[in-house]
């Protein structure tokens, strides 16, 4: 719904008698619920990263490793950003007519978000799997992840649009 203007959401029948303001109000609320559940998630696998580096095992990263695990970092940096950013914007904006801008900005954000927290739980996953029992092991858990995160993330969803 990137883009789309929060006034044009109102679905006949909804049971819902609010005003745009209430709604942007609502819709706001909502996506900080979710940022609460993806920060969370991201502050377990940023934990485990950095604890990573101060194990006496690090060393025994291959070179390949090593560059994986500093993409993960990246990516983990990368999510706590977006995951914040909607709090700046929120703050940037609090006490000025904004809210349906602040709500469609901090929707995308989230969604960035929630791409960046997929590509971790992935690359997290196949990291621990290559590290503990090696490369193909790395590989088939990493693909197995991202058929996981693609069902549940993206066919599911799709599957209950097609549907409604």
């Amino acid at each position: 719904m990137a883009g789309v203007d929060i006034r044009a959401q109102d679905i006949p029948g909804d049971g819902r008698d609010e005003t745009p303001i209430e709604r942007a109000d609502r819709n706001w609320d909502d996506i900080l619920q979710e940022l609460r559940v993806t920060l969370t998630g991201t502050q377990v696998m940023t934990g485990f990263l950095l604890a990573l580096a101060f194990q006496q095992r690090f060393t025994d990263l291959t070179v390949a490793q090593v560059d994986l695990y500093l993409v993960l970092v990246g990516l983990a940096a990368l999510s706590t950003a977006l995951g914040v950013a909607p709090v700046i914007l929120h703050r940037t904006f609090f006490r000025h007519p904004a809210k349906d801008h602040v709500v469609i900005l901090g929707n995308r954000l989230l969604l960035a978000e929630l791409i960046v927290v997929g590509l971790l739980a992935i690359g997290v996953t196949g990291f621990i799997f290559d590290f503990v029992i090696g490369g193909i092991a790395g590989v088939v858990a990493g693909a197995i992840s991202t058929v996981v995160v693609v069902a549940l993330w993206v066919a599911l969803p799709q599957l209950r649009k097609a549907t409604a």
